[in-house]
């Protein structure tokens, strides 16, 4: 089941963010975050009080967790995009993390299937996100998925310096 996510899941979100965080310390995952810095707790807080925070839950249970909406980060300006599409026609897919525990179960399929009804259901048939270069997991997914990389853009990106932020973009009907 996808919903909103609200501040009682604001523990649940943090715990999976943190197994995130000791996964990449531990070198079991390179997704390029830094803990106490991207994401937090106050991120999350802030999403959800900003009321584009999705989670999917399944047995009463958090498994995937993402924003859904249409900001476009500055660092897309510097995106050579396929599509020149107006701002109110871009839906955007922020911070989408799948517990680690809940890995390999297809949550991330069927996050990104959620967003790209969501934003079919909001009138934009166009999609972008963003993911770091060294997170070959997601780029191996969005890539499944029918997403085109158009970019890769050097940048300090939610305070982590020395991103290579790759920008991917999907038209759909």
């Amino acid at each position: 089941m996808f919903r909103k996510a609200d501040l009682e899941d604001l523990d649940n979100i943090s715990a999976i963010y943190n197994e995130i965080h000791t996964a990449e310390e531990a070198g079991e995952t390179k997704i390029g975050w830094v803990r106490s810095i991207y994401p937090t707790r106050a991120t999350a807080k802030a999403s959800i009080a900003a009321g584009d925070m999705f989670v999917e839950e399944v047995g009463g249970r958090i498994v995937a967790v993402g924003r859904i909406n249409q900001i476009q980060v500055p660092e897309y300006s510097d995106a050579s995009w396929n599509f020149k599409a107006l701002d109110e026609e871009v839906m955007v897919l922020h911070t989408l993390v799948v517990s680690p525990q809940m890995g390999g179960h297809g949550f991330g399929t069927s996050f990104v299937d959620f967003y790209e009804k969501y934003a079919l259901d909001h009138g934009c048939r166009y999609l972008r996100m963003d993911t770091n270069k060294r997170n070959q997991t997601a780029r191996k997914l969005y890539k499944k998925l029918g997403y085109t990389e158009v970019s890769i853009v050097p940048c300090k990106f939610n305070g982590i310096e020395g991103v290579q932020l790759v920008c991917l973009e999907k038209a759909i009907d």
